[in-house]
């Protein structure tokens, strides 16, 4: 009975072994395949979750300032347009009496000879 009792002992054992030795298996090609995947995303040039995530911000952003832009624009075009079509005053001549007297320019020799 002993000898079954160390034959079932040593079985035991063994498939203990095997099944520590199967999980180490297990997380080396885990960490093998895992290794591969990234390697492979690498080279189809894909970006990471953080790199996408601020891109996206940075496009709601760019929109967000575009919707503005655009509401500026549209006021500013408004704006123009009313200052466009409003009828311009006419403005009158001034007549001539109204117009300033031209001062007579006296000649340089004129103002040497009097001294």
């Amino acid at each position: 009975m002993q000898t079954q009792n160390r034959i079932l002992d040593d079985l035991a054992k063994l498939v203990t072994n095997a099944a520590g030795a199967a999980q180490g298996v297990k997380a080396e090609i885990d960490t093998l395949f895992r290794q591969r995947a990234e390697k492979l995303l690498a080279e189809l040039d894909l970006v990471t979750r953080e790199e996408f995530e601020a891109v996206q911000a940075m496009a709601a952003a760019a929109r967000t300032e575009n919707a503005r832009l655009e509401e500026m624009l549209t006021d500013l075009t408004k704006r123009l347009e009313k200052l466009e079509t409003k009828p311009r005053a006419t403005r009158k001549k001034p007549a001539k009496s109204e117009m300033p007297a031209k001062e007579s320019k006296k000649a340089p020799d004129d103002e040497a000879g009097s001294a």
